[in-house]
């Protein structure tokens, strides 16, 4: 890095990868920040650049102690230790910059010689105060996974005749007589622990009314006349429990009975097809109950309204995954265990990464929202039908109107992802006049924003609904 790229590095300000540091004289509070980096994608640290971003530099006498600090902050005051890279660049009048590369950590998590875990948020960093927020991170770095967690149910839960036939149409084997070995063979296939228990997997997958053992882990469906939850009204509802394989199959009935049919010949006669292809839905849910977050205790929820069909599921994106990542084929296994036994069968499955991009290739109006801040992950499936519906009446109010905030929906019909100023060069106007005719819309309740700034979407609310 030189002078010129450093000052552009700083004009950037602080971010989760970027930390300003005028000097450094505590080994303990380097380490801290060196524990975040490392739990996170890594970072660099300015030494010698101050929090107003003036670049005040060290003398030669300030490099050698701090890059003597550096060494044991990262190597004693730390577990486990790590190697970062030091760069000097020269500021002028006999003054450096040290700039301190931290990478991405392979022994996560890290943790300062206290034994306190640290982790960026923003540009600061903060410990984890949490139980649950220990095992996400847990979960995150591949240290452990959900799925294998210890649950106080014993073998007598298992739902035996089920695993049975299991056993024998995938493994050609029998269940065995006694209890030692079938808790050994439990053991063997990840369904058990150690201790004897069953675990969150084998609940799941195999146990007997596993909702009176993990009463969150359902899936609860409704269906509205319109299109909001405000609805005080709804045409069906549901509650769906038992193992995955049961819920999703009652799931996709549901689905199935609240889809339309649409004619699939010119013969009034002839059998009509739903609205929407089923394996979109069958891609959606294995993908809901398979990667969602089963450390959060809460459902799955499955809206479907006049104008779209919403999934609902606990636990946004794992990891460095975004919905750009996912429509492009990526995925990250959060449930390793339960992916194995969907991968033999026990639902319908075409290969990792593979779900989201078959139901986009069957029905591509799918919108995908990661909200980090609410963790939750929802796919939002539009009907044509109602869509088309609702675009012509924004056509016809445009035409008759001309105002902006009937262009805005109008735009917002077609794109629900585009932005603010994208929306201000396409009509012409200002950003500032667009926020302004959104706050409009609002107010109005005929607009409402699904989702954070970064990864949501609008959501035109149809009046007719």
């Amino acid at each position: 890095m030189n002078r010129e790229q450093l000052q552009q590095c700083v004009a950037l300000g602080e971010d989760s990868a970027r930390q300003f540091k005028a000097d450094v004289r505590n080994a303990d509070s380097l380490a801290s920040d060196l524990v975040a980096f490392s739990n996170g994608a890594g970072g660099v640290i300015l030494i010698g650049v101050a929090d107003d971003r003036t670049i005040p530099g060290l003398t030669p006498e300030d490099v050698h102690r701090v890059n003597q600090l550096i060494g044991n902050a990262a190597t004693q005051h730390m577990r486990s230790p790590v190697c970062p890279k030091t760069e000097n660049v020269a500021v002028g009048e006999g003054r450096v910059v040290i700039v301190l590369t931290i990478p991405d950590g392979i022994d996560k998590p890290y943790f300062d010689r206290n034994g306190v875990i640290w982790l960026k948020s923003g540009a600061d960093k903060r410990r984890i105060n949490s139980k649950e927020e220990l095992r996400r991170f847990f979960q995150f770095a591949d240290q452990f996974h959900a799925d294998e967690l210890p649950t106080k149910a014993g073998l007598d839960r298992i739902d035996w005749d089920r695993f049975a036939v299991f056993l024998r149409d995938v493994h050609g084997q029998v269940v065995p007589k006694t209890e030692t070995d079938r808790l050994r063979l439990l053991q063997n296939m990840n369904l058990a622990t150690v201790a004897g228990t069953i675990n969150l997997a084998g609940v799941l997958l195999f146990a007997k009314e596993p909702e009176l053992i993990k009463p969150s882990f359902v899936l609860k469906a409704i269906s509205f006349p319109g299109t909001t939850v405000a609805d005080s009204n709804y045409d069906d509802s549901e509650d769906f429990s038992g193992p995955l394989p049961v819920i999703f199959q009652n799931s996709m009935a549901f689905i199935k009975r609240n889809l339309r049919k649409v004619q699939a010949g010119r013969s009034v006669n002839a059998p009509g097809k739903p609205e929407i292809p089923l394996p979109v839905f069958e891609e959606l849910l294995v993908n809901a109950l398979i990667h969602r977050d089963y450390l959060i205790e809460a459902p799955i929820r499955l809206f479907v309204f006049r104008d779209r069909i919403e999934l609902v599921s606990p636990g946004h994106l794992p990891n460095n995954l975004t919905v750009e990542k996912i429509r492009a084929g990526n995925s990250n296994i959060r449930n390793p265990i339960l992916a194995s036994y969907v991968a033999k069968g026990m639902l319908p499955y075409h290969g990792i990464g593979s779900g989201i991009k078959r139901a986009l290739d069957d029905w591509p109006d799918i919108a995908f929202t990661d909200d980090r801040d609410g963790c939750l992950f929802t796919a939002t499936v539009q009907r044509k039908e109602a869509k088309s519906s609702l675009k012509s009446s924004l056509k016809s109010s445009l035409k008759s109107s001309g105002k902006t905030d009937a262009q805005i929906l109008l735009m917002l019909s077609e794109n629900p992802h585009m932005t603010i100023p994208e929306m201000a060069a396409s009509l012409e106007i200002t950003t500032r006049g667009v926020r302004k005719q959104i706050a409009s819309l609002k107010i109005q309740n005929r607009l409402r924003r699904v989702g954070p700034d970064k990864g949501g979407h609008w959501e035109i609310i149809d009046k007719n609904g």
